[in-house]
């Protein structure tokens, strides 16, 4: 399947096309509805150049066009239809053939399968080459709503947010169980020789009887048996299953789970093992999913980390997403947001606010000209006074305290980050910051400790009692509604996909819906202010 560009053949609307035969009101009506700002405003700002690389180079049949498949995406979590129900409303629905520009078609372009190939073919690039073709354009069709709805992109705030592997929760027996169940049932595939004695592990109810209906048996003696099973196994397995993912995924659970002793015989390790962190496997199919405790609750899957910027009138829009494994922290997000965002004038700094948990890497934040604005403090509170200290560029040097006294002598503790300072005594003792201050005091010098970290910390607290802080800690109050929007109305934790990469795909799509959204209500509004304004 070669590519050809969609607008290379679809350059005028046909005398048949559908939209000639609407009557006035049904033509009103449609105008009225998202198809129209979906035609005019999204699927224009659809770059399909990118996609090229996804067919062949020698010439053969012309793909699907891939601005209609885009766009279908788009559309398909806008309205939160599954493939089929999509397919069969862009067959009957002017609506979906208006807003993809296919109204001028013979045939729709899609087949039940188009959005799942296409969706193949995009994971599958992005596992080659790390490239998400898909998520670059879903910022340029952003950035077009935007420049659109005049959104401000100086002050942005930011949440994260765990999403749902949507996989069951195991126990180490069920995950050894269904770890070895999967290995046997590879090597029947392969047409491999499996002992007759191991059969049962294809068997469809050969689980419950193992898992949970043998009580006579001890888990213990269970996990014993099997684990002296898929020894056996994996010993029959020629080089071809040892390449399936089958016995790559026992291969890791034995690796991350049970020890092997002196005498040849394997054990689980303790629950309590520290050498198991949260990435190890939770589950076979989804072996990418890791495992998180976060505020009172236990998640298996993925975080997502989202960026939102508004307009004067309160209208938003996601400007950025990440979605990584859930054992990710926000001060990687953070950070990797800033990577992202392009270097600002001194003169025009860049907010940030989150909460507490966002802890940025300062030296980046300053290089781009971003401050971070913390609504709510983790840990110790530092004292205020660090808040007044001078420090070099660099943070290793003290140039001043709060009195304005320059250091006899400074040295910086790389490992902690601290600066310790020796300071005149006299005019230590003397200076009305002394007990504020408190100081260690020597014979001849007072020493002081302070980082350059303590002293942004302090300011951060310094500032919690202004009114701007408290303006922008109602700002950042508002993206707590994302998490909310994207379960209750987008799902996101039922996504019909396994692995990170597949994930991903849908998880933006879905915030691109829900951008779209936004700009075809702002849209809508001001089509009605303008009308307005014309009639008064």
């Amino acid at each position: 399947m070669s590519f050809v560009a969609n607008d290379l053949r679809n350059e005028q609307m046909s005398m048949f096309d559908s939209t000639l035969n609407l009557t006035e009101r049904e033509r009103r009506f449609l105008e009225k509805s998202w198809a129209k700002v979906f035609a005019e405003k999204v699927f224009p700002a659809i770059d399909e150049t990118p996609y090229a690389v996804l067919y062949s180079e020698k010439l053969s049949r012309p793909n699907t066009p891939v601005n209609v498949l885009v766009g279908a995406i788009f559309i398909q979590q806008l309205t939160g239809q599954s493939d089929d129900e999509f397919l069969e409303s862009l067959l009957f629905d002017i609506r979906y053939q208006y807003a993809l520009h296919t109204t001028s078609f013979d045939e729709q372009p899609l087949s039940d399968r188009s959005l799942g190939r296409f969706r193949e073919r995009l994971a599958m690039y992005e596992i080659e080459t790390g490239i998400d073709l898909i998520q670059n354009t879903e910022k340029e069709i952003t950035d077009v709503m935007a420049l659109v709805m005049g959104i401000d992109h100086h002050l942005k705030r930011m949440d994260s947010m765990m999403i749902s592997a949507n996989v069951k929760k195991m126990s180490r027996l069920e995950l050894l169980y269904t770890c070895v169940s999967n290995l046997v049932k590879e090597m029947k595939r392969s047409n491999a020789e499996v002992p007759s004695e191991y059969m049962h592990y294809a068997d469809v109810d050969d689980r419950n009887k193992v898992v949970y209906h043998n009580r006579s048996e001890s888990v213990d003696s269970k996990i014993v048996t099997i684990l002296e099973d898929a020894k056996i196994l994996m010993n029959l397995c020629d080089e071809d299953i040892e390449d399936s993912s089958a016995y790559k995924l026992l291969v890791r659970f034995l690796n991350e789970q049970t020890n092997i002793y002196p005498n040849g015989i394997r054990q689980l390790k303790d629950a309590d093992d520290s050498s198991m962190d949260s990435s190890i496997l939770q589950n076979p199919a989804d072996p990418e999913a890791t495992f998180r405790h976060k505020a009172g609750k236990n998640h298996i899957g993925y975080v997502a980390n989202l960026v939102e910027s508004s307009n004067e009138n309160g209208d938003t829009l996601v400007t950025d997403f990440q979605f990584e494994t859930n054992n990710y922290s926000d001060k990687k997000f953070i950070n990797d947001a800033m990577e992202r965002m392009n270097s600002q004038p001194e003169d025009d700094r860049t907010v940030i606010v989150a909460d507490g948990a966002y802890t940025a890497d300062e030296a980046l934040a300053k290089s781009k000209n971003i401050e971070i604005v913390n609504t709510n403090l983790t840990g110790k509170e530092t004292p205020d006074i660090n808040a007044d200290f001078e420090f070099s560029e660099d943070g290793t040097q003290i140039l001043k305290c709060p009195g304005g006294h320059e250091p006899i002598s400074c040295s910086y503790n790389k490992k902690t980050g601290q600066c310790v300072a020796s300071f005149d005594k006299e005019k230590c003792e003397n200076c009305p910051h002394f007990n504020e201050c408190k100081p260690n005091l020597r014979v001849k010098v007072c020493k002081k400790t302070v980082s350059l970290k303590s002293k942004n910390r302090a300011q951060q607290q310094r500032k919690r009692s202004t009114k701007e802080f408290s303006d922008l800690t109602k700002f950042r109050n508002g993206v707590e509604s994302l998490p909310s929007i994207l379960r209750r109305k987008y799902h996101v934790d039922k996504i019909p996909a396994r692995g990170m990469i597949r994930k991903k795909l849908f998880f933006g799509a879905k915030v691109t819906a829900m951008n779209i959204q936004k700009f075809c209500k702002f849209m809508q509004g001001s089509a009605c202010r303008a009308q307005n304004a014309v009639i008064a």
